[in-house]
């Protein structure tokens, strides 16, 4: 995977546990936050996974946990790769924590094979259910035993009742299960409107968005280690059997980072997985972190990467810093390799559009980015590669081969020039029109998120392409940092054919 050697063979021995639920907004993440943050308080090291593709609930994760959570998910890896990813960041933990998403029998696929019951059969994970108990009495018995019956390679091994109205109710549900059922509860959580994370206009807010993200987080670990019986949880977790050795690939060594990639990091932009930052640094490059909504300038750097986030929340204050603005447009039209995702390429367009207010934005797009109530894209998607990809090819993959990622924005590109050049095909999905990857002199930017694996090794090709452009220009990088006259500018056009 991204060009590492081959290291030694792991085991993944580690305890460990998936948390899934019935069915969606059962309030699943809230209590796995909760679980990991009062495990940490009781001083066990925790870490957690999230059955992506997710880039929110993972902040949350790793905010109570302090260790980067990774996803683990079917559209963008193979089994093989989901158990290395398991076993190379469960290393030094004392627990594994994997949230599913949405039921635990839901997904695309209608024989279930990018489920969470399929996460946890690849994990060989114990599944402890939480089950949202809102109006359900005698009938949570045939509930759980259609849950445990539906797959029996799933091991559901306990419950956690949630959203429990009173006393009267906990009881009968707890007679019911016993009655009905050898499923143990695990324990039962009541309900409480304070109990939860923010919400906003695109689902859950992130922790840099809440104000009271200490107060809340503090909260739901109080209330969840009082609710719940970690001890037995352990237990269910420390039952679960070594997985099979794998070969982890190492790190490159002693290779020093030779190129300086700015990454914007900031509360309007947060949307990136732990382990694309480490493909990055990985290929060699060293990451410098700016804020958008504060800096004035790109710190200096070879190349310049915006990913994903709430750009439309924080419209005033990125158009109000109007110096690095105009930083990373000059940046940009000199020759600065960039790529930008959904909120990285919204912000890089003449303005956003939302709720009748327009707010200017960096303009180095000529396109203005409107939003909408509803997605204007939503799911897994297939990108296929055209010709005008400029990133070199470093693992020998053919062009055109087919690149797995995903796209959610309420956001559409309006006024576009119609003699723009487009990276990608659109095999399934929306992207900007059925096209995605806009590209502009070394610039590529769409809406769709990719994510570094063994058939998508975006992050080496992207840094290899900022090695190759540092190489065959004469001047030094940052170019918003020390603007060059336009004649002095070399512009990388077109693919480059790999070294």
């Amino acid at each position: 995977m991204d060009g590492a050697r081959s290291g030694a063979a792991v085991r993944g021995g580690t305890p460990r546990l998936l948390l899934s639920a019935t069915h969606k907004s059962s309030g699943k993440t809230t209590i796995a936050v909760g679980l990991a943050a009062a495990f940490a308080a009781r001083g066990t090291s925790v870490q957690t996974f999230k059955k992506g593709p997710d880039y929110i609930d993972p902040m949350w994760h790793t905010r109570v946990t302090g260790r980067p959570c990774f996803n683990l998910d079917f559209n963008t890896q193979s089994n093989a790769e989901i158990i290395a990813t398991f076993t190379q960041n469960v290393q030094g933990a004392e627990l594994a924590l994997v949230e599913g998403n949405n039921g635990l029998h839901d997904g695309v696929d209608l024989e279930g094979g990018d489920s969470s019951a399929a996460m946890a059969k690849v994990l060989e994970a114990p599944v402890v259910l939480v089950v949202d108990a809102t109006g359900v009495m005698r009938g949570i018995a045939p509930l759980v035993l259609g849950y445990a019956a539906f797959d029996p390679d799933v091991t559901i091994a306990g419950l956690i009742l949630n959203k429990v109205g009173n006393a009267r109710q906990e009881a009968k549900l707890r007679q019911a299960i016993e009655r009905y059922t050898d499923i143990p509860v695990i324990g039962a959580i009541g309900r409480d409107a304070g109990l939860t994370l923010n919400e906003r206009h695109l689902g859950l807010a992130t922790p840099a968005e809440s104000g009271r993200a200490e107060q809340a987080l503090a909260a739901i670990r109080r209330t969840v280690a009082d609710a719940l019986d970690l001890d037995r949880l352990l237990a269910v977790a420390r039952a679960a059997p070594d997985l099979p050795a794998v070969s982890a690939p190492a790190c490159r060594g002693g290779v020093p980072p030779d190129v300086r990639i700015a990454v914007a990091r900031d509360s309007a932009f947060s949307f990136y997985y732990a382990d694309d930052f480490a493909a990055l640094e990985r290929a060699g490059a060293r990451l410098c972190f700016f804020d958008t909504l504060a800096d004035n300038r790109l710190p200096e750097a070879d190349g310049l990467f915006i990913g994903g986030g709430f750009p439309e929340t924080h419209a005033d204050r990125l158009q109000a810093n109007a110096q690095l603005r105009e930083a990373i447009r000059t940046a940009i039209r000199d020759g600065l390799p960039t790529y930008a995702e959904c909120g990285g390429l919204m912000y890089l367009s003449r303005a956003i559009i939302w709720r009748g207010q327009r707010n200017e934005m960096v303009g180095a797009i000529p396109a203005d980015a409107v939003m909408y109530d509803k997605p204007q894209g939503h799911g897994l998607v297939i990108l296929e590669e055209t010709a005008q990809v400029p990133w070199p090819d470093v693992d020998g993959r053919a062009r055109g081969a087919p690149i797995p990622a995903h796209e959610f924005h309420h956001a559409r590109l309006e006024n576009l020039d119609p003699n723009l050049r487009f990276a990608y095909r659109m095999r399934r999905g929306v992207g900007i029109d059925g096209r995605d990857g806009i590209v502009l002199g070394n610039m590529l930017a769409g809406f769709s998120h990719q994510r570094t694996t063994a058939c998508n090794n975006w992050a080496s090709r992207f840094v290899a392409f900022v090695r190759r452009h540092k190489e065959t220009c004469a001047w030094p990088a940052a170019a918003a940092v020390n603007p060059l006259p336009a004649e002095r500018t070399r512009i990388v056009q077109g693919p480059i054919a790999s070294r």
